[in-house]
């Protein structure tokens, strides 16, 4: 890949992106375990319970202040590296995003201040409101932002006003319904629930394994053990979702994670293992499971889905289809007035607009699509195809490790119900250092969606290569530079202050049992 302004722009936006999704996993699902453990806590009264919720209730803060720090970085990212796109789409990418930021990450913000210096102002019901309002605003924030990606992965709800050549909403509920964006949203914070789930997990069983609070860490693994093992089956099943709208929406990039370089008889085979080589356009030593890919991706044994050789093809035809539709468009700019177009060349762009990002991949070759050669458009096909050994074996990480944590969480469920979580010390050790494998899943899926939708930035309608803005390389390469230096300070110091409260452990309670359960029947005055 070449040092260019594109290449240093997609780059600096992946390290940003990457590195800021490290932190919303975890808070996704340390809010949902905060307020299932502050919830037994108010029903039963008894005060380790809040000892727990305030435990881990540090944890999250940690996580969530440095997970905000590095969120900022990239909404101000598409106004300084990304301004034709922010120019061309922002009427409606910018709409969920500051629904996100006006409704979910105020009220997630407002609570999380009520979360830690309302334990004893509030009554306990009271602070529990506040616990399920940081949780519920933690999940609508990424509803929001999912919706705004799911958008640029299904770009629906919307069509390009040739006159501002701006894209406009047509219809806000079909954004905001969007089945990819549903989709995407249910199978992130379910993956985000894992995440948090084996992070409990795995710091619990550390407490078992060096005798420290013991009774916490038992029943910090049973809750993370059944909420954990009731996320990692829905994500399965959610991931079964998403692939099953890719063969209707993204079929190029359903191909390229199966590898699949020719459209093979339905129902398709799932390719387990093996080494794509993208020059050669084959596998080699593919090993194949027949069947599941069809089942998988089209929930039937008749259909067939295209290999990369017939979107290709594809591809061509919808390219060449884009440039009439860039030529109506060139008509009807240059139009000194509406009724100056021709009733032909109106109909044209109605009957093609949809295409008209196909024609904008030739901007990359010639700067006006209409005089593009035969092979610069043969080579523009070619270039809807991503990167597919990353997106290949991405996937493939992802789903091993997802089968893994189904595995983890089944078993420390089945040890909770009998008792013997400090049985098993070889058990105890594989949680512990299962802590950082749903990261690496969750990023291996984060890579999937993003780079399997190149080479757009908005699918079928805006090519990445055009979306970037008019900046020097130098300029992108010493932000990135920067960037790259202080993320690694905000790392260390991340991991300092998450070791250095695991190791201190939880701090006792000092509030007396009677009135913990005195005040679940009488809330406190204030």
């Amino acid at each position: 890949m070449e040092l260019d302004i594109v290449a240093l722009s997609r780059f600096q936006f992946a390290l940003t992106a990457l590195y800021h999704f490290l932190f919303v996993p975890l808070t996704l699902g340390l809010s949902v375990l905060l307020a299932i453990m502050e919830t037994v806590y108010v029903m039963t009264g008894r005060q380790i319970w809040r000892q727990m919720t305030k435990f881990w209730g540090v944890l999250f803060g940690i996580n969530f202040a440095i997970g905000v720090a590095t969120g900022v970085v990239m909404e101000f990212q598409f106004g300084m590296n990304w301004s034709y796109y922010s120019y061309y789409v922002g009427d409606i990418f910018g709409a969920p995003l500051a629904i996100e930021g006006l409704m979910a990450f105020f009220l997630e913000a407002t609570f999380v201040g009520l979360f830690f210096f309302g334990w004893d102002k509030l009554s306990k019901v009271g602070h529990l409101v506040a616990t399920w309002c940081v949780a519920l605003g933690s999940n609508f924030s990424a509803l929001w932002i999912l919706i705004a990606n799911g958008w640029m992965q299904n770009p629906v709800g919307s069509a390009l006003n040739p006159q501002t050549m701006r894209m406009e909403i047509t219809s806000f509920f079909d954004v905001v319904f969007n089945p990819v964006a549903q989709a995407k949203f249910v199978h992130t914070v379910s993956a985000g629930y894992v995440c948090a789930s084996i992070f409990v997990l795995g710091v619990s069983a550390w407490y078992l394994l060096k005798g420290r609070h013991i009774e916490i860490a038992k029943r910090s693994m049973t809750v993370a053990a059944s909420f954990g093992l009731a996320s990692a089956l829905s994500v399965v099943v959610l991931g079964d979702e998403s692939g099953y709208l890719a063969t209707e929406n993204q079929k190029m990039k359903l191909a390229a994670i199966e590898a699949m370089w020719t459209t093979e008889p339905a129902p398709a085979a799932f390719t387990a293992f093996g080494f794509p080589d993208q020059q050669a356009r084959e596998t080699h030593f593919a090993v194949h499971i027949p069947w599941v890919m069809g089942l998988i991706g089209t929930r039937s044994l008749t259909t067939v889905i295209p290999g990369i050789d017939q979107l290709e093809r594809q591809a061509e035809v919808r390219i060449r289809e884009g440039i009439k539709a860039y030529d109506a468009l060139m008509q009807i700019r240059a139009a000194p007035a509406q009724d100056g177009v021709s009733a032909s060349v109106r109909t044209s762009f109605e009957d093609l607009g949809h295409q008209l990002g196909y024609a904008l991949l030739l901007k990359r070759y010639i700067d006006d699509p209409r005089q593009a050669t035969p092979e610069q458009i043969t080579q523009a096909a070619r270039d809807t195809l991503p990167h597919v050994p990353t997106l290949f074996w991405s996937f493939r990480i992802m789903v091993g490790l997802g089968m893994l944590f189904i595995a983890l969480t089944a078993t420390f469920f089945w040890l909770s119900a009998r008792r013997h979580l400090d049985k098993y010390p070889l058990l105890l050790k594989i949680a512990v250092l299962a802590i950082p494998l749903p990261f690496i899943a969750i990023e291996a899926g984060w890579i999937v969606a993003e780079i399997g939708r190149q080479p757009w930035v908005i699918e079928g309608v805006l090519p990445t290569a055009m979306a970037v803005s008019s900046l020097g390389a130098s300029t992108v390469l010493l932000t990135i530079i920067g960037f790259a230096a202080l993320y690694t300070v905000l790392i260390i110091i991340e991991m300092t202050l998450m070791i250095r409260a695991i190791r201190k452990g939880p701090e006792p309670d000092d509030q007396p049992e009677a009135k913990l359960i005195s005040e679940t029947l009488v809330p406190a005055a204030e």
